[in-house]
């Protein structure tokens, strides 16, 4: 699917009754054009030449006239009003990326040297690219040869996958060969598991002839191959596939493309199936109605209509703001969306109006108290889903338990609040049994600073823990990884080996 085929295919009007006035505006600028052309001058004596230099306004039938401007700057009107749109607005808390994995062939063959510094370690960096383009989404990386192997599974960090990708080498495959096939079963294994549609990426050198009917006809996710291969060189297996291939470029457009075309139908899911509200895009047509609004300062009566709009807007009652001139222009939730898409939490939050839109922005914003003030009142799933969230940020476990509780009452198949409440209960044993097994009835002077654990049940004797500077430090990750002595290759040989032999 091209980039353009999926927002002309989800392309409509949130609001299309207001499209009937479209043909109003058309009789009026035709009423008043005919009106204004100047009409026949009646049969004379006079010879034709001279009646035409003699006749005033002759050519004003053919030129640009104030009404043509007027109509089409209230057919623009019209159709943002219309709110056009294709495309929902973004829900913070699923992933606007679809689940990939990645199947890298690490065979003698990806050691050439035509692609600097080598085919693998090219194709290592690109997946270490697309994995940075794919941030926050859900990746997965197989390797294979003779046999295929699950490197990592599916994670949305990707800085677990790296280590491991570097450690692929032909020494860590237990089998040689090229098992395209058995390499496409195990990713489809792995993204069966997956409640979103999603994409299969090989990232290869060749394919065996016998292997290409079964990635033409592949069925379930979206499936495309990055060639790691140079510029004039080919590959009989590779040139026969009808999914899309990508060539290996020195720039990251091969994997800005193969990123859009594997996210298609995950897009389409999104647009399809999800519960957030169509983006209105109207606000776009406002930009080219202003621009041809300025030709209404203009002599003629076409004047009036523009001053009689014009003091229409500013006389209106209610209670507007004024604060700018962006005020003008933009209404405070489309200042909030701006400040939004630019990550400036604080000040969307501030500027929203809209409950959901605020309430989100405050969420980034780390003001979790707010959010749950923001949305009382609020009688909608995902309203409660919203403020359960914020609870479980703020260690309102049980409040939170309540929240999810409250979004399956009002929709018993909102995405992820079942897994959400039984993980929330989870923490809240947890944070009450080892509040339990802490409550010794005496004071130390050692442990954690500051720690507030909700027990209202009562387990245990009330303990005050008050953290001292020689307390106990943690291993960070990076030093944890330090103390390990065995890298990964040599992991990944051995894990191989037994998966092989099990096979």
């Amino acid at each position: 699917m091209s980039d353009l085929a999926l927002p002309l295919d989800l392309f409509h009007f949130i609001r299309p009754w207001l499209l009937v006035l479209l043909p109003v505006i058309a009789l009026l600028w035709w009423w008043v054009r005919r009106r204004l052309a100047p009409h026949k001058p009646p049969e004379t004596a006079i010879a034709p030449h001279l009646a035409q230099a003699l006749t005033v306004g002759r050519a004003s039938a053919r030129r640009v006239l104030p009404i043509d401007g007027v109509a089409l700057v209230l057919a623009l009107t019209c159709l943002g009003a219309a709110g056009p749109t294709w495309s929902r607005v973004p829900d913070p808390f699923v992933a606007q990326t679809a689940p990939l994995v990645i199947a890298l062939k690490v065979t003698p063959s990806m050691e050439a040297h035509d692609l600097a510094p080598s085919r693998l370690e090219r194709s290592k960096q690109k997946i270490a690219d697309l994995l940075a383009l794919r941030a926050g989404a859900r990746s997965a990386l197989i390797a294979y040869a003779g046999t295929a192997h699950s490197v990592v599974p599916m994670t949305e960090d990707p800085h677990v996958l790296q280590p491991y990708l570097e450690g692929l080498s032909p020494d860590v495959m237990p089998d040689k060969g090229n098992a395209t096939a058995a390499a496409l079963e195990l990713a489809r294994s792995i993204m069966a598991k997956e409640s979103a549609p999603g994409g299969i990426l090989f990232v290869t050198d060749d394919i065996e002839a016998a292997d290409v009917a079964a990635l033409n006809g592949f069925q379930g996710a979206s499936v495309a191959v990055l060639a790691a291969l140079p510029d004039g060189v080919g590959s009989a297996g590779i040139d026969q596939l009808t999914i899309p291939v990508q060539q290996v470029t020195v720039d990251d457009a091969d994997i800005t493309t193969l990123d859009r075309r594997l996210n298609a139908a995950y897009r389409r899911a999104l647009a399809e199936q999800g519960d957030q509200p169509w983006d209105d895009r109207g606000w776009l047509l406002a930009w080219p109605a202003m621009l041809l609004g300025l030709f209404w300062f203009r002599r003629g009566w076409t004047m009036r209509w523009g001053a009689a709009a014009l003091a229409a807007l500013v006389l209106q009652p209610g209670t507007g703001r004024a604060e700018g001139v962006t005020d003008w222009f933009l209404t405070p939730d489309q200042q909030g969306q701006i400040a939004y898409d630019k990550h400036h939490f604080d000040r969307a939050g501030a500027l929203f109006i809209e409950p959901m839109h605020k309430a989100h922005a405050l969420y980034r914003d780390g003001k979790y108290d707010a959010v749950v003030e923001t949305l009382a009142g609020i009688e909608t799933p995902d309203a409660a889903f919203l403020s359960a969230m914020a609870h479980i940020k703020s260690r309102g476990y049980r409040e939170a338990i309540a929240d999810f509780q409250t979004t399956l009452d009002r929709d018993p198949n909102f995405p992820g609040a079942a897994q959400n409440l039984e993980l929330a209960k989870k923490m809240l044993d947890f944070v009450e049994t080892a509040r339990v097994q802490s409550d010794t009835g005496e004071k130390t002077g050692e442990g954690a600073d500051g720690v507030v654990l909700d027990n209202k049940d009562a387990r245990g004797a009330d303990t005050q823990i008050r953290g001292g500077e020689q307390g106990a430090k943690l291993l960070t990750a990076d030093q944890w990884m330090n103390t390990v002595d065995t890298n990964t290759a040599d992991f990944l040989r051995q894990r191989f080996a037994i998966e092989a032999a099990q096979q």
